[in-house]
């Protein structure tokens, strides 16, 4: 495994991309509403993107024809912004990345649609708070295995399942760098984290069980196998000698 860790001016660039990424997901999350099609989220997103000559890190990777992953519903990752009219107590998936000056910025969140109900709201709340107990543990002489079974200890706490297919990842020069960052492993094992990694934490979590399949026609779109509701929460964090950097706020 190569690591590449970052120095204090890799990070400076990365929260400039950073910031970026969480005003346009600010953005897409307030365009979210009854009525709305997933690609007039997706074309607002990438206005502003460009408006701040950006790029968006997504379009064209692997061939992804859109900004931002736009999930609803049991969608869990990758979904393609179309013509679909988000109809009220949807939830919808946004993640969106940004390249800037040479560097990415990886962030997401899920964002209720007009009224949803109490569980759905819950698994919103669960999914965002897993991410902030794997947080707690990005600190050098931590281990990845630490921050993983973190956020599978509390979703499961809650009565949710841990995607385990699909998982976080290293970011930097490149959208997607090592190291893996599972949201499950054994405390103690795994990757040590040292000072000037900078990682993607990303839990997916679903409200039945944990299993997942791609979908055609379009080969991208990942769905729970029951058919659950699923929720995404994401953002880009530099680990330093102390308290972890969230790269992926708004300045």
């Amino acid at each position: 495994m190569s690591v590449t860790l970052k120095s204090q001016r890799e990070i400076d660039m990365m929260r400039r991309a950073g910031a970026i990424a969480a005003e346009v997901l600010r953005i897409g999350g307030e365009a979210v509403c009854p009525g709305v099609t997933t690609k007039h989220i997706n074309d607002v997103m990438h206005k502003f993107i460009k408006s701040k000559n950006a790029k968006a890190s997504f379009l064209g990777y692997g061939g992804f024809p859109a900004v931002a992953c736009i999930s609803v519903n049991n969608e869990v990752i990758h979904g393609i912004p179309s013509g679909r009219l988000l109809t009220d107590g949807d939830i919808v998936s946004i993640d969106v990345g940004v390249l800037l000056n040479g560097y990415h910025s990886d962030t997401a969140a899920t964002f209720p649609c007009g009224n949803v109900s109490p569980e759905a709201q819950r698994l919103i709340d669960v999914t965002r708070q897993c991410f902030y107990e794997g947080l707690k543990y990005v600190q050098p002489g931590y281990r990845l295995g630490d921050v993983g079974n973190a956020i599978s200890t509390y979703a499961h706490r809650n009565g949710f399942s841990v995607v385990r297919d699909y998982i976080g990842h290293g970011v930097g020069t490149q959208l997607h760098e090592e190291p893996d960052v599972p949201n499950y492993g054994v405390r103690g094992k795994g990757l040590r984290l040292q000072k000037g990694l900078t990682i993607a934490i990303e839990p997916m979590i679903n409200a039945g069980g944990f299993e997942v399949q791609q979908i055609d026609p379009n080969g991208w779109t990942v769905v729970t196998k029951d058919g659950s509701l699923s929720a995404h929460y994401e953002h880009t964090v530099a680990v330093t000698d102390n308290e972890p950097l969230i790269l992926t706020s708004q300045s």
